[in-house]
């Protein structure tokens, strides 16, 4: 039987066991070589031992819950992307979720966004942007995106401007920023919040009057997911993110069971004034533990998750060059179909980060086919998730009533993507050899 000498020795014996495993037996999973036909997924988790070890590391921790690791990916993830504090959660939702209810908080006076308000945000996205304020009983208010952008139109923006717009809350679609110089002077000009779904552009960069940011950092909260398929993963993740620090000390709040108290888990009294303080009715000297100033939950990550997130933050770069890699070939590979399909276009000032590659069908060309050819060769398509949202049958109500959100102009180019546009991926576990047989293959199908 094996003797330690100390924890120590310990852990690092199991983590060599760790690496390993890993070596002997998942490493030959993904160094096998492609061969076209094999089926080629959107996206997929990149990783190595490193994370296996980081992960059992904190399962020897046993802590569970958010503790040292969490702590240390919040510290350089916020180094990172530039910003001063960084909140982890359990999900890119959960993120939407506290960046929305933070600005519901009574601390935040006339910019308080209350029932009633409005949102100004885009039906082509995904639905976790919008469902807080749907369900919170905020507006919100839609309006067209741009093609071949698949970003909010900002020439809409006065138009969808009502004297209850509290905030705008929309996407950067699929790595993809958007019109950031104008939305930011529009929300600056109107003083509205700024809240950028960052969940599928990590990474992207974005300059305004010659300043380099990443994006998420321009507004007033950004969030990240960490769900596999993302950037990034802890497997299930997210991040909030702001500068403000009064925004930061609500988003803890909300996070945390909406208390008032901001210590960290395990550790009491960091303040000072446990048992001296006095709110609301409650009896003076209340343990601030247990005082709750806002109706919050527990979006908490777990410290397993955040030891993965460590590891992968630290290859993060290459992913991000890789991905970029990987779209600039596949469209140089498909700029001759450019008669049949129309190929994605960056924003104006920004370097994307790319989290997938967009395609519009033109006319005379059934998506539907073209969807099925390419699917049935291997490889493998989504839609921009919903496409139309408003389309969708959780809006059945809500279109019968005529009530709960509202449409600025006509969503004329959100109703072409939802029928005519697709796409693919181009995560950094492809190889040139993936990205060529794409090619080749969605080439095939839109010609067929």
């Amino acid at each position: 039987m094996t003797k330690w000498k100390n924890e120590a020795e310990a852990r690092e014996q199991i983590k060599s066991l760790v690496a390993e495993y890993y070596n002997d037996f998942k490493k030959p999973e993904q160094d096998k070589p492609f061969h076209p036909g094999d089926r080629l997924s959107y996206a997929s988790r990149v990783y190595d031992e490193k994370e296996m070890c980081s992960l059992v590391d904190a399962a020897l921790d046993f802590w569970l819950t958010t503790g040292r690791f969490s702590d240390e990916f919040e510290k350089k993830f916020a180094e990172w992307i530039g910003v001063k504090f960084a909140n982890l959660v359990n999900s890119g939702s959960s993120a939407n979720l506290i960046a929305f209810m933070t600005l519901t908080a009574p601390e935040l006076g006339d910019r308080q966004i209350k029932k009633g308000d409005e949102i100004i945000t885009v039906a082509a996205g995904f639905p976790t942007t919008i469902t807080p304020a749907l369900q919170y009983g905020a507006i919100p208010v839609f309006v067209d995106v741009t093609v071949p952008q698949y970003n909010i139109d900002v020439t809409q923006l006065e138009a969808a401007l009502s004297p209850k717009t509290k905030a705008v809350m929309i996407a950067h679609t699929l790595g993809n920023p958007f019109d950031l110089k104008h939305v930011k002077e529009f929300c600056d000009k109107h003083n509205l919040w700024l809240v950028e779904d960052n969940c599928d552009a990590l990474g992207t960069k974005y300059t305004i009057d010659g300043e380099t940011r990443f994006s998420g950092t321009w507004g007033d909260i950004g969030t990240s997911s960490f769900y596999p398929p993302h950037h990034m993963t802890m497997g299930e993740g997210g991040c909030v993110y702001t500068n403000n620090p009064s925004l930061n000390r609500l988003i803890k709040s909300f996070r945390d069971w909406g208390r008032d108290c901001v210590c960290p888990s395990g550790r009491d009294n960091l303040c000072g004034h446990r048992f001296d303080g006095q709110f609301g009715e409650l009896p003076q000297g209340y343990d601030h533990k247990y005082v709750y100033s806002h109706f919050g939950y527990n979006l908490k990550v777990t410290d397993m998750q955040a030891a993965v997130g460590c590891a992968q933050l630290e290859k993060f770069p290459s992913f991000v060059e890789r991905r970029r890699h990987n779209f600039d070939r596949l469209r140089a590979a498909l700029e001759g179909i450019q008669d049949k399909v129309i190929l994605p276009v960056p924003c104006e000032g920004s370097r994307p980060s790319w989290f997938g590659f967009l395609i519009t069908v033109k006319e005379g060309i059934d998506r539907k086919k073209v969807v099925e050819y390419i699917e049935n060769h291997g490889v493998q398509t989504r839609n921009l998730f919903a496409g139309n949202l408003i389309k969708h049958p959780c809006f059945d109500e809500m279109r019968a009533t005529g009530e709960g959100f509202r449409v600025v102009g006509g969503l004329d180019n959100t109703d072409r993507i939802m029928n005519d546009t697709f796409w693919v991926g181009v995560y950094p576990g492809m190889t040139d050899e993936m990205i060529d047989y794409m090619a080749k293959t969605i080439t095939e199908a839109v010609n067929q």
